[in-house]
């Protein structure tokens, strides 16, 4: 094996080690001591690798976004109607939430303390907004009419506008802020369902969120038949 091949399993067993210890003693608490122990090597070995905790919080990050990512991205690809990939992409959020409740309390939870992450971890993050807003595009560009919306505050407008320059593509003001809003209720609603705030509130957490997902795509315009 040589040299490269085996620092990269060595940081595969590491990060590896790290998301089960993420899992028992959270975030916070994690140690690189304490996961070098497991993995069979002096701490000073660990450090080669992972300078510090918060460079394997941030590996850690990117790991989960880029998972999250390819779970959303090969979901949608499995449908050609707007409608049927806005759903596929809500349901496959929903699912990988719930299957790795550590991992997405790590990137949509509450902060670390004392961490701070790096811009390294902004291209993974924006896979998952790029899937609404890519959808918001291609809705524009198909010419979906929207559900009726309040008119926009001349704030909320000017708020939109670096977000329109990311996009590089013209979209509407009403639809963007829309598709943002649909993106949002989203999270919103699977964090309130992971960290346990549907409690006796709702009953079936599937069917509600069908509910939920299907009153945001008839809110886009968004149609099945």
């Amino acid at each position: 094996m040589s040299r490269a091949e085996t620092r990269a399993e060595h940081t595969r067993a590491i990060q590896a080690t790290g998301r089960r210890h993420l899992a028992e003693v959270g975030p916070a608490a994690l140690s690189l001591r304490a996961i070098a122990r497991e993995v069979g090597m002096v701490s000073s070995a660990v450090y080669r690798y992972f300078p510090s905790r918060d460079d394997l919080l941030t590996a850690l990050i990117v790991e989960a976004y880029d998972e999250l990512g390819d779970h959303v991205e090969a979901a949608e690809r499995q449908h050609e109607r707007l409608d049927d990939r806005f759903r596929a992409v809500c349901r496959a959020i929903h699912d990988w939430a719930r299957a790795n409740p550590h991992e997405y309390a790590l990137v949509y939870g509450s902060p670390v303390p004392g961490y701070a992450a790096p811009d390294t971890t902004v291209t993974s993050a924006g896979r998952i907004t790029g899937a609404f807003l890519a959808l918001a595009l291609a809705s524009e560009q198909a010419g979906v009419p929207l559900a009726t919306t309040a008119p926009l505050s001349p704030a909320e407008s000017a708020a939109l506008e670096p977000v329109r320059d990311a996009i590089g593509e013209p979209i509407g003001e009403e639809r963007l802020l829309r598709w943002l809003m649909a993106w949002k209720t989203v999270f919103g609603h699977v964090s309130l369902e992971l960290f346990g705030h549907l409690h006796r509130g709702v009953l079936d957490y599937d069917a509600h969120f069908d509910q939920v997902i299907g009153q945001l795509a008839t809110d886009l315009g968004l149609t099945s038949g």
